[in-house]
């Protein structure tokens, strides 16, 4: 491999763990939200964290690239904060990631959080528990399974994405050059023995990540 490759799989490890982290910290009180929740905004919601589900790559790497662009409000206020420009950056990769990786990390959360019931929390407010308190000492432990998933679903779909990265961030090596624009390099010029490498390298990690989740996570075991 060469130092492209490697550069190409450092960046997208990078942006995994970025990118996965970011998501459960903003999408746990939004999961939390709606788990909790019957209000009528709960089903647009819902919808809208689930769109990346259904919606073509490169049509939300399209928009995001609109969003962001020097010309949009965002554009303009991070212009005016000193901000680089977010399109064809890292940053911007880390924020299109997120958008296309939400539902893998809302879906699980909200699972867990629904799955808890209201028996827990009653337990909670009789021993004088603040809300907080209870969240921390009770929610968070009885979630673990719904964080574990989250956790690794959101990493892996982010290591593969192909489509939103390459609208938002282009092909720049060492910047924005992620694996899988790296395996379409290869296979562009030809060099199937490379792209083999490393799409076969990309294949185990997943396998070896899904396996890992289903063996470790109590919630996917059978009684």
């Amino acid at each position: 491999m060469t130092a492209l490759d490697y550069s190409a799989i450092f960046l997208t490890l990078r942006l995994a763990a970025l990118t996965t982290f970011i998501l459960l910290v903003l999408g746990t009180p939004l999961a939390w939200a709606l788990s909790q929740t019957s209000a009528w905004w709960k089903g647009p919601v819902n919808a809208i964290v689930a769109l990346p589900f259904v919606l073509p790559p490169t049509v939300m790497g399209f928009y995001l690239l609109v969003l962001l662009g020097p010309n949009s409000t965002l554009g303009k206020l991070a212009d005016a904060l000193g901000i680089s420009p977010l399109p064809f950056s890292f940053t911007g990769l880390v924020i299109a990631s997120v958008c296309y990786s939400l539902p893998f990390a809302i879906q699980p959360l909200q699972n867990a959080f629904e799955a808890i019931g209201k028996r827990p929390l009653e337990a909670a407010a009789t021993l004088r528990a603040s809300p907080l308190d209870t969240f921390l000492t009770v929610i968070l432990p009885l979630a673990r399974p719904g964080y574990l998933t989250a956790a690794v679903m959101s990493f892996a779909h982010t290591i593969g994405e192909f489509g939103v990265v390459l609208m938002i961030g282009g092909n720049i090596p060492g910047k924005t050059q992620v694996l899988s624009i790296r395996i379409f390099d290869h296979v562009e010029a030809i060099e199937y023995a490379q792209a083999h490498w490393l799409s076969a390298g990309m294949l185990l990690f997943c396998f070896v990540t899904l396996l890992a989740l289903y063996i470790l996570n109590p919630c996917r075991k059978k009684a």
